[in-house]
């Protein structure tokens, strides 16, 4: 009989990962919708958008916390970890995007700036890491769904279920 599913670390990381991805596609359309509005309109948006970017960049840290935790584990079940690397390069470059949009975000909130160029610039980082998001995603699912990645495998006659 194998360990139960949640203590399997390799369980973690797609417990994880959809948090990030909802919470900053969410932020990003967002703070685009944001960018065109006008007045209290305007200032509801950006600081849902805000709100959604900072809970998003947060999750996109845990969710890199517990891949790097699967990696020992699922690396030695599939048969071309380079799609595994990528995932991973993918992974940590939307995370510095969004942090650096994260970091922004905050400095203009905390000094109760309107600042159009700087509010354009951070749109541009949500949007160079949504890029880098969809990217992870696309070899995550490469890495589950095609080489069998932190899947078990039952034995044939399914003994132990």
């Amino acid at each position: 009989m194998s360990e139960p599913a949640f203590f399997r670390t390799e369980i973690w990381h797609p417990l994880s990962v959809h948090f990030p991805i909802t919470l900053l596609l969410l932020a990003t359309v967002i703070m685009v919708v944001a960018l065109f509005l006008r007045g209290d309109q305007k200032l509801f948006w950006q600081k849902a958008g805000s709100y959604s970017l900072y809970a998003g960049c947060l999750a996109a840290w845990v969710a890199i916390y517990t891949g790097d935790m699967a990696d020992g584990i699922v690396s030695r079940k599939i048969c071309d970890p380079t799609v595994l690397k990528s995932h991973e390069v993918a992974a940590f470059n939307l995370a510095y995007l969004f942090t650096g949009a994260t970091v922004l975000t905050l400095s203009l909130n905390i000094i109760k700036l309107y600042h159009k160029p700087l509010r354009v610039l951070i749109v541009l980082l949500m949007l160079a890491g949504t890029y880098f998001l969809i990217d992870a995603g696309h070899n995550g699912v490469q890495v589950v769904y095609q080489q069998g990645g932190g899947v078990n495998v039952p034995s044939s006659d399914c003994n132990g279920y």
